[in-house]
This record gives structure tokens, C-alpha cells and sequence, in this order.
């Protein structure tokens, strides 16, 4: 079926709370209104990773920026009574439907899976499994090399900054750094944060 969920959907958002009595409702975590506003459908997944609405999708109908975020409104939903029980979902597209990127820039999803190497030394330092947001530069979440998902010390942080990410190549799924100096040994004293890994 077309409009089925897809199985390479992305993360583009997620719902947080109603906003007015006309069925808009605030998104955080998008890029800039400009390029969501011919959004294709969008489909929503709650919190425990479950399809909502039996997996039908919505059709955005309106995108506007609101205190930071965005303010959306989907076809057929009209009232605060409709949205409510969206409030916390995840929106989701088809990979596809993502908008074009200007030069240089990467959609955070696709440096998921890329191997980490010091290009200073050329050995390898993990693999990306994620990444957090905290309003600055993203920082990527890296399983270390020969360590295992959950023990101590298994994962360290990098942030996604230029002059740290200098070869980026999800094509290759290849990420060389030049690390600062120290950033490894502070990671291992900076307690965990939980993030949201995609």
C-alpha cells in the first residue's frame, strides 16, 4: 500500500503540546519552516514505537514558526480535541520526502551507522549510534570500538562541529575527526545524559 507506514521512515519532529482552540499543535526539533512547508504525508508513532491513527497519515496543512518552534496544523483536524492525543508523537516521512540539503549540509539520521576514525592516527574509535540536541552544536553518540551497547564506559560523545568532523562521508559511512585534545578522557568523567537516539 502507498500511503502504509514506511519502513526507511525518518524522524522530522516531534508533537509537544496543543496550542489555541483551532487544532494547532507545537513541533520541536525541524529545520527551518521553509523547506517543510510542501511536507508529502506524515505519518505519527507514539512514544512506545507504535503507529497511531492505524498507521493512516496525515497531511500537513500548515507550518508556521512559533517561540522557536513550529505551530502545525493537518488537514481534517481541525479542533484541540483532534490533536490532543497527538501530543508527544513522533512525525515521520518516507526518507525520500526529505527536503534537499544545501552543500555541506547532513540530515543527522544518515551519520547513524558511519565508523569514527582519528585521522591523525588512522584507528578507528567507534561507530555512531546516535545523537543529542542541547541547542548547540549536536553531539554524536559513538559505540567505542570493541566495546558492548550498556557497559560502563562503552560510548563517549563527539560534537558535530567542523573543525572536529573534518571528512564526512555517509555515502562510505565513514566520519574522520580530529579530535582536541583530552575530549576522550573527559567523556569517560561527564556523566550520561539520556538522549534521543534515532
Amino acid at each position: 500500500m502507498p500511503d502504509s507506514p514506511p519502513d526507511d521512515g525518518v524522524m522530522i519532529g516531534q508533537l509537544t503540546r496543543t496550542h489555541g482552540l483551532k487544532g494547532e499543535i507545537l513541533a520541536e526539533g525541524w529545520n527551518d519552516v521553509e523547506r517543510y512547508q510542501a511536507l508529502p504525508l506524515v505519518w505519527l508513532r507514539n512514544q512506545s514505537g507504535a503507529w497511531v491513527r492505524g498507521g493512516e497519515p496525515l497531511q500537513v496543512e500548515s507550518i508556521r514558526p512559533h517561540k522557536g518552534g513550529l505551530l502545525v496544523a493537518f488537514a481534517g483536524l481541525p479542533f484541540v480535541e483532534d490533536v490532543e492525543p497527538l501530543q508527544g508523537c513522533e512525525m515521520v516521512i518516507r526518507k525520500s520526502d526529505r527536503p534537499p540539503l544545501n552543500e555541506g549540509e547532513f540530515y543527522m539520521a544518515d551519520l547513524v551507522g558511519c565508523e569514527v576514525f582519528d585521522r591523525s592516527t588512522g584507528r578507528k574509535l567507534g561507530t555512531v549510534t546516535g545523537w543529542q540536541e542541547f541547542g548547540g552544536p549536536e553531539l554524536l553518540e559513538v559505540l567505542a570500538e570493541g566495546a558492548k551497547p550498556g557497559e560502563p564506559g562503552a560510548s563517549f560523545s563527539i560534537p558535530f562541529a567542523r573543525s572536529i568532523c573534518v571528512e564526512i562521508n555517509p555515502a562510505e559511512r565513514r566520519l574522520g575527526v580530529d579530535l582536541p585534545d583530552g575530549l576522550l578522557e573527559l567523556n569517560k568523567t561527564v556523566p550520561k545524559v539520556p538522549g534521543d537516539v534515532r
